[in-house]
């Protein structure tokens, strides 16, 4: 078994950007060497998620639409008040999506399905360089 850590980077526009990733990820697995394991998608920072989901237009704005249901950005949050930074909805909604995913690698492919990409989401109130690690797990 072989355990490979890449690295890729990404700019990302502030107030939800979902980025889909998945050609990128899959480009890396390709170079990987990996025939049949898993790869972790992960990104560092508390204000950016990653997930998996079908990347049209009417998701993107349907997934907008519910983050700001559940973590309305103009509320008050203690984060705020501790810090003044106005992004503690940010941290909230990342909490809720998570910062990794996990899919299978079948014969030196990702094994996600023909609807299904993955996405890197920026939560933040502000523009970010974002960096995921991506760790291929296999033979």
């Amino acid at each position: 078994m072989s355990v490979l850590t890449r690295r890729l980077k990404y700019e990302t526009e502030a107030n939800i950007d979902i980025v889909n990733i998945t050609s990128d990820v899959s480009n890396v697995i390709d170079n990987s060497g990996i025939k049949n394991g898993f790869v972790t998608v992960f990104v560092p920072g508390s204000t950016a998620a990653v997930t998996s989901m079908e990347y049209e237009p009417g998701l993107t704005s349907d997934l907008t639409s519910v983050l700001e249901k559940i973590a309305p950005s103009d509320v008050e949050y203690q984060h705020d008040n501790k810090w003044h930074d106005g992004n503690g909805f940010s941290h909230v909604r990342a909490s809720l999506l998570g910062q990794s995913e996990t899919f299978p690698i079948i014969n030196s492919e990702l094994a996600n399905g023909p609807w299904q990409q993955i996405v890197l989401i920026n939560l933040d109130n502000r523009p970010r360089y974002r960096e995921l690690i991506l760790q291929i797990y296999g033979e």
